[in-house]
Parts: structure tokens; sequence; C-alpha cells
């Protein structure tokens, strides 16, 4: 990923430019049952048979690390062609939405990244009801409120995580969020767990997530000082790993360090495979963007190497694809492939998997008829939500931007 100008992740291209009319679903109920039993069956993996398993080759008996990703493809692999039907839209007259996380019972919990404030949207009415503000956001560019997490014992704890940049820094907060309180006000104040990721006027990451060993994830970016990539005493350019607490995990590449692995230039997208291998989206420069298998204390190049480098010493990407088809942002796993959502390139992306490669080419879906896609989530099954970025300042907002859409693939 070297050389050449310094690309503002997600600025519109080409592609947007005379795009059609994006289609518009009619308001559909989200399917409550799927949603919560998406999110409780999450919320059940934390710990249990994963946190057993042997991390790293040649560990034995510990039980604080991911497994290292297997080399042997599991089954034949997705079908090499697929399809995404959009059943609905869930939501509608959103700004500048970024982080989602379902809540039990189907409603969401939605974040503005510009406004700094999450909002909840009911299922099976779509009614946007305002939830409180995150103190302390400082939006700018692309920073501002990003990622949102549930606790993985959100039933009992009730605890929202939310990654944000703040006058000095990127930083993960946690808040305890209480619906009996009047609308506005249902935010606690925030707990950080979290601080000190360099902050820019671009290349902020922000994705955060649960994996399945019930330890926090966050993606961050190199804030566009390319340098912070490969220095491994900066957290910019990185994947962390944590605790809930923001601690570092005991079985981590280096004791003491919460960095999961390195060299890359800007972390938008996080997901889990059904073997719980991490994937991980990641936008480029000039050339290509990227969709990696993220392995623990690996290195992924930046800034010395761009796509498939082929290069001793840094892991290549299973998938590339130039920039103004990508910009790629939030990524979900479902129905045996990763499902990418692109900025610039404005449109959904499928990359089938046969363990840890590529099945089949990747093939896009939904080309400009929604304008910049931003986030990705899984529900469980075939169901996932996808959530537009028309009003972020880099593309055209049009009546009823932006919006949740309900999709069903294969």
């Amino acid at each position: 990923m070297s050389g050449g100008r310094t690309r503002a992740d997600g600025a519109p291209g080409a592609a947007g430019a005379g795009r059609g009319r994006r289609a518009r679903g009619a308001l559909r109920a989200l399917v409550a049952a799927g949603c919560g039993a998406a999110l409780l069956a999450g919320c059940a993996g934390s710990g249990g048979a994963e946190a057993e398993r042997v991390w790293g080759p040649g560990a034995t008996g510990t039980a604080s690390g991911p497994a290292e990703p297997s080399e042997a493809p599991s089954g034949s692999g997705a079908p090499a062609e697929g399809g995404v039907t959009v059943t609905g839209t869930v939501a509608e007259g959103l700004r500048s939405p970024w982080g989602v996380a379902p809540l039990p019972g189907g409603d969401l919990l939605v974040g503005s990244r510009d406004e700094g404030t999450i909002s909840r949207v009911e299922s099976g009415t779509g009614r946007v009801v305002p939830v409180g503000e995150v103190p302390g956001v400082a939006a700018e560019g692309e920073g501002g409120l990003l990622g949102l997490a549930l606790s993985p014992d959100f039933a009992s704890d009730r605890l929202v995580y939310a990654y944000f940049t703040t006058e000095s820094d990127n930083r993960i907060a946690r808040m305890r969020y209480d619906e009996r309180r009047p609308a506005g006000q249902r935010l606690g104040a925030p707990d950080t767990v979290f601080r000190g990721i360099p902050k820019g006027f671009t290349h902020n990451g922000g994705r955060i997530a649960f994996g399945p060993d019930g330890m926090l994830y966050a993606g961050t970016g190199e804030a566009g000082r390319k340098p912070l990539a490969q220095d491994r005493r900066s957290l910019g350019g990185k994947i962390l790993r944590m605790t809930p607490d923001g601690q570092p995990v005991h079985g981590n590449p280096e004791a003491d360090s919460v960095i999961y692995s390195y060299g890359h230039r800007n972390v938008q997208g996080l997901a889990w495979d059904a073997d719980k291998r991490l994937w991980a989206a990641e936008f480029g420069q000039d050339t290509w963007d990227e969709l990696n298998l993220i392995r623990p204390g690996a290195n992924y190049g930046w800034p010395e190497a761009e796509g498939k480098a082929g290069r001793a010493g840094f892991v290549d990407p299973v998938a590339v694809w130039p920039t103004d088809r990508a910009s790629p942002s939030g990524i979900a796993w479902a129905q045996g492939s990763v499902w990418m959502a692109g900025l610039r390139g404005q449109r959904l992306w499928r990359i089938p998997l046969d363990g840890t490669k590529a099945a089949a080419e990747p093939r896009a879906f939904l080309t400009e008829e929604y304008g910049r896609l931003r986030t990705v989530v899984p529900l469980g099954g075939d169901k996932l939500l996808l959530v537009t970025s028309e009003t972020d300042g880099r593309g055209s907002p049009g009546a009823g931007d932006d919006r949740i859409l309900s999709l069903t693939v294969r």
C-alpha cells in the first residue's frame, strides 16, 4: 500500500456521478425473533468451548486466546454465485449512521458519527427514539462516534460500548443503558475502558466487536501517519484485542499488550466465520482495498506493501479490489460468505469462502442502487442489515437518506 497520494477513505469517485435513483423499499418490520435470537446466540457463545481452544501453534494448557486460523477448508466452500434480496426498509431519515448494535427483542441502537448521539430504532414501526449523547465526541473528517457493541453480558449489565474520537485521541468507553428513563436520557455516564489510540482527520478505524472468545476487538487506523502502522509501540494501524475492561488478554502475541495484528492502514470491518476465524476489511491507498484473514501477531504490510505483494514477512490479503470499486467499511459473515459494504464503490460485495481462501471471485450486488454503504450487521442465518452512508459529507443524499435495509442473502 505504498506511495502516491493520500486518499481520503471512501471519498466519492466516478461511480457516484450519474448513478440512478436508489430503490425505495416499503417500510417493513424487522423480524424481532430472528434479531433477538441472533444476539442471544452471540452472547451465549462468549466463553464456553471457545475459551478452551488452544491458542497458537504448539501452545498447550491455555484457555486465554483464540486458535490460530486453520489452513484446512471446512466443507466444500460457499457456492460461487449467491444472491441478495432487499426485503424492506427498517429505518430512514438517519444522520451519518455508523455503528449499529441489535438489542434483544429486535430493536436496534444506532450511532450518529457527526452528531455523537445514539438512537433506538423500534422494530415493527421503524420509529427512531433518541437514547442519549456520548460526551466528549469531537466529530471532524472521518472521526466522531464510530463503532458500537453490546456487552456479552448485556442482559444483566446493560452496557453499551462505543469507539469515538475526542479532541486528543480515539478511545473506547462503556455506558449503562436504561430504557426506563426518558427518551434522550437513557445513557449513563461513560466509563472509559481504553484510550490513547491515535486520531487524525482521516484513518481513525473505529469498528469494535466482541469475539467468540468474549474479548473486545477494535480496528484502528494510522491516523494519516504511515509509520505508525509498523510501530509496535503505537496503537495506530492495528487490530486490538482486550478484555471487556480494556486490559491486555493473557495469550495475546506480546505480554501486556493489546496489539493483536499490525501493519494495517485503516480497519473498519471485523467479522468471524463459522469456524471462529477473524476477517477484517481494510482501506488501501491508491491501488488495492483488502479483505484479510487475521492471524495473531502477523504483519499485514502497510505502508511497505499494498495488496498482494508476495513479500516475506507480510501476510497477503485473501481478496483485493481497486479502490474505486470498494473503499470497504463494515463486513459480516453469513451463508458461507463474507459480505462487505463499499463506500466509494457503492456496492455490496460477496466473498464466498472455502476455509481460509476465497472459493470463487468476489461478486458485487446493489451497485449504485442505494449509494454509499457503511455497515453490515448479521442477524443470524440468511438475514443481514445494511446501512447506507449518504449523509456523511461525501455522498449525494436524497429523500429518506440515510436508511437501514433488511436483506436476505444466499
